[in-house]
């Protein structure tokens, strides 16, 4: 067995991570966010940084405390709604904000991995997607700084397609369920999510897993994440590995309940 390990600890992980730094970071909603990577960097004395993420997090939770403490630059992202902070920053021009279609995002990262610089793809045909015009940036007077240009456009087989570039992050941080000290991963259910592309996509992917195993004892089969995408691994200890929120709980009545408003 191999006695080679990808294995630090957080402080050390993410030490390297400069100032201006551009930064995948895996989950959606607050499902398989890597909430211990997040606040490492967050103690971090860089910021600047360009964050790849499906959203932008909460205003006290995931990227969103980038957000609050000012170390946010730049957002691609899909979904930014549950933000004030976010919402805030960007409408007075203290944000650059690139919306970008949730299966294009995916793309983006998934082909920045596999070595893919772009693709064509119909999303966004026909929109303000593919012939410019979103608002990236605002002034602070709330007219617009800067917009989105038009993207090229190309015919196959009669129908229009959009050229999409793909994305290469300087680093990515993702949470996995289980890893083994060469980094070989697995996620559960949904929180292979944006973990997958994320990972796929950085120079350097740092993975926190719940659970760390050696070699050998996850079967082949069952490897999400090739090790060969992550270089650093940090094992997780309580109470950041039973940190998963709830975006938003809901719960139904108890059957008693319902029949006592019914009368029944």
């Amino acid at each position: 067995m191999s006695t080679f390990s990808k294995v630090t600890d957080g402080a050390t992980a993410v030490a390297d991570i400069p100032d201006g730094a551009s930064i995948a970071v895996g989950g959606f909603g607050l499902c398989g966010v890597p909430t211990y990577l997040i606040d490492q960097v967050l103690a971090l004395p860089v910021g600047n940084f360009t964050v790849i993420s499906n959203n932008c997090g909460l205003d006290d939770a995931g990227v969103g405390l980038w957000l609050a403490a000012g170390k946010t630059m730049k957002m691609i992202s899909s979904y930014v709604g549950e933000n004030e902070t976010f919402e805030r920053m960007y409408l007075q021009g203290d944000l650059h904000v690139e919306l970008t279609p949730q299966g294009t995002l995916a793309e983006k990262l998934r082909a920045g991995g596999a070595g893919i610089p772009a693709f064509y793809t119909a999303t966004g045909v026909g929109t303000v997607v593919a012939e410019g015009g979103l608002p990236w940036k605002y002034n602070a007077d709330g007219t617009v700084a800067l917009a989105s240009p038009a993207k090229e456009t190309r015919e196959f087989k009669g129908r229009t397609f959009v050229l999409e570039e793909a994305l290469t992050p300087d680093f990515a941080l993702v949470r996995a369920t289980v890893a083994d000290t060469l980094g070989n991963c697995v996620f559960h259910a949904s929180t292979r999510n944006f973990n997958l592309p994320a990972a796929m996509s950085g120079v350097t992917t740092i993975v926190e897993a719940e659970r760390l195993v050696q070699p050998g004892e996850i079967n082949p089969d069952d490897v999400h994440l090739p090790g060969i995408y992550v270089k650093r691994v940090v094992a997780l200890q309580e109470p950041w590995i039973s940190d998963k929120r709830i975006e938003r709980l809901t719960v139904r009545e108890p059957a008693q309940s319902r029949d006592e408003q019914e009368g029944h």
